[in-house]
């Protein structure tokens, strides 16, 4: 596993963006947004941006069919078997820009500078497709910002980094749905007027 949650918080702590990437019931995603909010917005600016949140890994446990060991097994694959348990411990990175918390959720396995990376990544692409992103794109193209973050992520894992891809795809994405749009209208009117 690696990813297990992408969040966009703003500074009262008001969700712009959730997804996570374990299913989940409503109550225990709000619980963990509460939480993860909490550990980050006290944190002052000049600290790193990741932090050890072994208070997560109840609210968000690895998905049942994530790959374990036996103990019953050999001794070395016992070994495997405690940094299986240490890659279950979450950890917290995220990116405060403006008036937003960009928040990735991560088990150990991942790389700290690599996800910080990949905020960086999500923002400026979030950034040109909406021109100076801010926090109102969030809300009322919330569809288009969920299609930014699949081109991204999908399944917990990284499939482009490319901003120039994501950003082309993003704009596809956006051209097709225009486009239906204005077909399903026209058809609408055209049968109106045959009628």
């Amino acid at each position: 596993m690696t990813i297990r949650a992408a969040l966009i918080v703003n500074n009262h702590g008001k969700p712009r963006l959730t997804k996570f990437y374990t299913q989940l019931p409503a109550s225990r995603q709000q619980a963990l947004i509460k939480e993860i909010f909490r550990l980050v917005s006290k944190r002052p600016d000049g600290v790193c941006n990741f932090l050890d949140a072994t208070e997560l890994t109840a609210l968000l446990p690895p998905p049942p069919d994530a790959v374990r060991f036996s103990s019953s097994l050999n001794a070395s694959i016992e070994k495997s078997d405690v940094r299986t348990k240490a890659e279950d411990q979450l950890r917290v990175i995220y990116r405060h820009y403006a008036t937003l918390y960009f928040v990735f959720v991560v088990d150990a396995s991942e790389s700290e500078l690599g996800i910080l990376d990949l905020i960086q990544v999500f923002v400026e692409s979030l950034d040109r497709c909406f021109e100076n992103v801010c926090e109102l794109d969030l809300i009322f193209h919330f569809d288009e910002v969920h299609a930014i973050l699949n081109e991204v992520i999908q399944g917990g894992l990284v499939v482009e980094t490319n901003i120039n891809e994501i950003v082309a795809a993003a704009q596809a994405t956006a051209k097709a749905r225009k486009a239906s749009l204005a077909q399903s209208a026209g058809g609408i009117s055209d049968d109106c007027v045959d009628d």
